[in-house]
């Protein structure tokens, strides 16, 4: 899994980044077109470990809800997880508690790539982050380290030491990359360099015409207008712009180099053929800028803190409206990969809907094993997403009922083909329509010609809100769960 990484950054959705392992994934297997993750990190990783919405904040599953490593551990599998966790740093809440038998990673939200012992700037509270393996913190990191690396060396090692037993495995690897900080290696931005001076509007129509010709989208859906967070290419400092975003691809670059070494270590192990392999991203990309715009910072630098900024951040979502942290489909939509030779026919598309907790129903029917009856002495609830396997198979599974989302105070439901949305940023904040269908760029607001639709979807909205302890959209109070990271 990525993190903060937009929908049209790879080139299997349209993307210029060099991606060419991600692009072997997509050649050889399924990609979705209409997949959806829950704009923020913390809520996505509870939805994608459990199978389940997020409760309450999201900042944490459970301990009545088991988690994906605890599920297939009693289905038989060896269970590991590398990288970026962020459901808890303190027990019981940490990787090693929640049944990864083998975890190598950081259980907090971002962290300095090449130096993680290093505290963040005083603009982002001067903390050091939380950084372990297995039960164990770590403190001090080798002059070579870069977290992209390091997580797919692990994985790489956990997956020879978990073959040699003859039981099967489940991994989890989950990058940082490329969420901010913005810091790479010289050689990777050098590829990049003055590749991003055209600026973000013409970069956003060039993926565009890339995504129609791929047949990502419906050329119904026309290509969403100028974001409100954006500013004016002509006057930006250009050469400034275009290093935020080489660094920001350089770091999406590295990170296919090491699925590559991953991939290539499955098939040295003799398992390429026996083994399933999905690849998605957390939510849309970000739009953040701690610390303020501030040119004179040099990003890709160990000493450096900065971001891509609203208007790359937006682009990077192409074609759709927003990014992370927003419910229109800028911040939900994410790229979902999904390689198993043998069992899905190579270079195929879906755009049936599905969602992230659908995940852990696939991956235990891929296991052949059932959800826990108990756990923690306490009747589990049923899993909320539905198993992907029919769709796999190439057969049309029945798309789900219902789908919502919440995050900061920003809402949306999708039933069938109309999704009603919650916008925060909207200039007057209220319940906006879209026919998805027709209209998935949420560009014609038919809130006003179908208001009985709006008052049933508002109804079956909040009724899951108050189910799941998700905030209800309110234009005068900040949203209890809304929290940088």
């Amino acid at each position: 899994m990525a993190d903060d990484m937009g929908l049209s950054d790879i080139s299997p959705y349209g993307g210029e980044i060099h991606t060419p392992n991600l692009q072997r994934l997509a050649d050889e297997g399924l990609r979705f077109t209409q997949f959806y993750n829950n704009a923020k990190c913390t809520t996505t990783r509870a939805s994608l470990l459990s199978g389940m919405y997020p409760r309450n904040s999201g900042s944490s599953i459970p301990r009545d809800i088991p988690t994906i490593a605890e599920t297939m551990r009693g289905a038989g599998y060896q269970t590991g997880m590398s990288g970026k966790w962020h459901l808890g740093s303190k027990s019981p809440q940490r990787p090693f508690d929640r049944g990864f038998d083998e975890y190598y990673g950081l259980m907090d939200g971002c962290v300095n790539y090449f130096n993680p012992a290093q505290p963040d700037p005083p603009f982002k509270g001067s903390v050091v982050r939380v950084f372990g393996h297995n039960d164990k913190l770590i403190h001090e990191f080798p002059k070579d380290f870069y977290t992209t690396d390091y997580f797919a060396q692990h994985t790489i090692e956990t997956m020879r030491r978990f073959s040699k037993t003859g039981k099967p495995f489940f991994i989890h690897l989950a990058f940082t990359a490329p969420h901010y900080p913005l810091q790479a290696w010289p050689e990777d931005i050098a590829k990049y360099r003055g590749r991003y001076k055209m600026g973000w509007e013409e970069l956003r129509k060039q993926r565009h015409a890339r995504q129609l010709e791929l047949g990502l989208l419906d050329p119904k859906w026309k290509l969403s207008p100028t974001d409100s967070k954006s500013y004016e290419w002509s006057g930006a400092n250009q050469d400034w712009e275009d290093l935020r975003m080489a660094t920001y691809a350089a770091m999406v670059d590295r990170m296919d180099q090491n699925i590559g070494k991953v991939l290539a270590a499955l098939k040295e192990l003799g398992i390429e053929d026996n083994t399933a392999v999905m690849f998605l991203s957390d939510n849309g990309g970000c739009t953040e800028e701690p610390g303020g715009r501030d040119d004179t910072q040099k990003p890709g630098t160990v000493g450096t803190y900065t971001a891509v900024g609203p208007a790359w951040g937006w682009a990077q979502n192409t074609p759709f409206r927003r990014y992370k942290s927003w419910v229109n489909e800028g911040g939900i939509s994410t790229p979902f990969i999904v390689r198993w030779p043998g069992h899905i026919k190579p270079n195929t598309k879906t755009g049936q809907i599905s969602h992230i907790i659908d995940v852990l129903p696939t991956c235990l029917e891929l296991a052949d094993g059932k959800p826990l009856a108990k756990f923690n002495g306490e009747k589990t609830k049923p899993l909320e997403g539905r198993s992907l396997m029919p769709i796999f198979r190439g057969e049309v599974r029945t798309s789900p009922e219902e789908l919502c989302w919440e995050w900061g105070g920003n809402g949306a439901i999708r039933r069938g083909k109309w999704k009603l949305v919650w916008d925060k940023a909207a200039p007057v904040s209220n319940w906006e329509l879209y026919d998805m269908e027709s209209d998935r760029t949420e560009l014609h607001n038919l809130a006003a010609q179908r208001p009985e639709l709006v008052a049933q979807l508002k109804t079956a909205f909040e009724s899951w809100a108050t189910e799941t302890g998700r905030d209800l959209p309110n234009p005068a109070k900040k949203s209890k769960h809304s929290k940088d990271e």
